[in-house]
């Protein structure tokens, strides 16, 4: 496990509960993880598991309950205040009335870039997620895969090291979430982001990961953590080797014993 001191996210002991009218849910219990730079983690477990809470507590979109966790060696909220991620939604959650241009600059416009280094921006990320010749499209024209990249493109606008991706290509059909996963390594490839990324696929997570951390049922816990020997260079046709497998083998047998799990 990377030290502390020199990773991108950090938790010790996180605890998050939700008090309902049902009384409290414990979200999360005891999480101890670390995020290097540079890592591709995945976040797998059913649903209920804490994944998407764990995302939202990094994102300062919810409030840990007891524990530590630190963005960057600061707090969640300072990390927040300096836009130190970029993050991606299950769904795209494009404004309907602004282009794919339009769409990706917010952030930027937000942040009070000039018009100039906010086109210089866009353009660079369209390149980066091969959309060149789509900015002028609204997103009702775009296929769902195509908006998603679009949905990518606007978090890596403001060129944050952390990119949070929560189930982003869940929602589609099987050969486009294999282009995009593709896609999604070459991209991580040519910028060194740090990502943090939920999915329920076991491929998906083995494929994409240099780190895998599998979660139990609520309340969310850490039951294994697993790091990838598979080689950088990953083309599709490495999920039919022994090594692959062997991975989602442990990945398979980490779920089943995080179900079996009664305190």
């Amino acid at each position: 496990m990377t030290s502390s001191s020199s990773s991108v996210v950090s938790a010790r002991n996180l605890c998050l509960t939700y008090q309902t009218n049902d009384g409290p849910v414990h979200a999360l219990s005891n999480v101890d993880l670390d995020v290097g730079k540079g890592d591709f983690v995945s976040f797998i477990g059913p649903s209920g598991c804490g994944k998407t809470t764990f995302l939202r507590a990094i994102a300062d979109l919810e409030k840990k309950t007891s524990g530590d966790l630190t963005v960057n060696g600061m707090s969640p909220e300072d990390a927040r205040e300096k836009r130190s991620y970029g993050y991606v939604f299950q769904a795209p959650a494009l404004y309907p009335w602004r282009t794919i241009e339009k769409n990706i600059a917010l952030p930027l416009e937000i942040m009070g870039h000039s018009k100039d280094e906010q086109k210089r921006r866009v353009a660079q990320t369209l390149e980066l997620v091969n959309l060149n010749g789509f900015e002028h499209k609204y997103p009702w024209q775009l296929s769902g895969g195509m908006q998603q990249r679009a949905s990518i493109a606007r978090a890596l606008a403001f060129d944050a090291d952390l990119l949070l991706m929560d189930e982003p290509f869940g929602a589609l059909d099987e050969i486009v979430r294999d282009y995009l996963n593709e896609q999604l390594l070459k991209l991580w490839a040519r910028t060194n982001k740090t990502i943090c990324f939920v999915t329920h696929s076991i491929p998906e997570a083995v494929y994409l990961s240099t780190k895998i951390v599998v979660m139990s049922p609520r309340p969310g816990r850490v039951t294994d953590i697993i790091d990838s020997t598979l080689p950088a260079e990953r083309p599709l046709g490495i999920r039919e080797t022994p090594e692959f497998l062997e991975i989602a083998h442990r990945v398979r047998e980490g779920l089943r014993a995080g179900h079996s799990y009664e305190e």
